[in-house]
């Protein structure tokens, strides 16, 4: 026959137990029932996937440019050589650069990798967004404008050019999503100054291109001074963005908040004489011969547009010397 309840030795022996069990736990009587009954239904193990805002347009800005180069490549029977093949790099470069910062991010190798990971992503995705905003533009201005293509050929660059808005807004975002907020400690190129470096070496890359095919700065020392603008400071601005992403500021010798701001100075003055003269010794007859009009034109707005760029860096950096100093 089965006996039920506890003798009183039992009950003694039980008594003392869960008194030593409250004195070494020092916690509620339901927390020291919780020890003494085991849970019938235990808690599952959670899976974390660190996933965030960021990591989501990144995925998609490499998706986004795998499909625009990917469909180009396949249907859009594009000529080599020129604008195409132009298309074709802003996006596959694009796809590369993001594809490694995604994989170096998921796989926390940035100690690994010899650059300053607080300027290298950023400086990505602003690079990428101005080549993916280009192609955008200029491809469907060449393949889809005024051209004769119909039907799966059609299709194709319509799909690319739709894919190519996307990344831009993909990288667009990405750039507004990682760049410094007002008192956050953030890398040089997460910095208004150092997102203006992207665009001066943008720009300046945009005019070689212009005033390279054909060659319309032969026929002036004016227009050759400017030329020679163009290049100083194109090879400036990018070695700043090489010091700050290879985090080799420290190897100049003089404090880099000073080097900025004389570089600046002599950029803001340099390409002053270019705004001016460019205009005057290519649309002035009497200055000798004209070439592709919307190219010399163009190029008198972008050289202006750095002009503001640079004028704008400059109040940027003069203002940290001064606040540091």
């Amino acid at each position: 026959m089965q006996r039920l309840g506890h003798t009183p030795t039992e009950e003694r022996c039980l008594t003392k137990t869960q008194h030593r069990i409250n004195s070494k736990t020092h916690c509620d009587p339901r927390l020291t029932n919780s020890l003494l009954v085991p849970d019938r239904h235990p808690a599952m193990p959670l899976t974390w996937f660190p996933a965030s805002r960021l990591l989501w347009v990144r995925v998609a800005a490499v998706l986004f440019t795998c499909t625009a180069f990917s469909v180009a490549a396949h249907g859009a029977v594009l000529p080599h050589g020129g604008m195409a093949d132009w298309c074709i790099f802003c996006w596959a470069f694009s796809f590369a650069c993001s594809l490694l910062v995604l994989l170096v991010e998921q796989c926390s190798l940035q100690p690994r990798i010899p650059v300053s990971w607080s300027n290298f992503p950023i400086t990505v995705a602003c690079y990428a967004s101005l080549l993916c905003l280009s192609a955008s533009i200029i491809f469907p201005v060449f393949f889809l404008k005024n051209h004769t293509a119909y039907g799966e050929v059609r299709d194709h660059r319509i799909a690319s050019t739709v894919f190519s808005c996307l990344a831009t807004v993909a990288y667009m975002v990405e750039v507004s999503l990682s760049k410094a907020r007002p008192g956050e400690v953030a890398g040089y190129m997460a910095t208004a100054p150092g997102l203006m470096k992207v665009c001066q070496t943008f720009v300046a890359c945009v005019i070689f291109i212009l005033v390279s095919d054909p060659v319309s700065y032969d026929h002036h020392a004016a227009l050759k001074w400017c030329m020679a603008v163009y290049c100083i400071c194109f090879i400036l601005s990018m070695a700043v963005v090489v010091l700050c992403v290879g985090e080799c500021t420290g190897c100049l010798p003089i404090p880099f908040s000073k080097f900025l701001s004389a570089y600046g100075l002599l950029a803001v003055i340099m390409y002053l004489t270019a705004t001016i003269l460019w205009p005057v010794f290519q649309f002035d007859e009497k200055y000798g011969r004209r070439g592709d009009s919307k190219k010399l034109i163009a190029v008198a707005v972008l050289t202006a547009l750095n002009f503001l760029l640079y004028l704008a860096d400059l109040a940027y950096s003069a203002r940290l010397v001064f606040v540091s100093g």
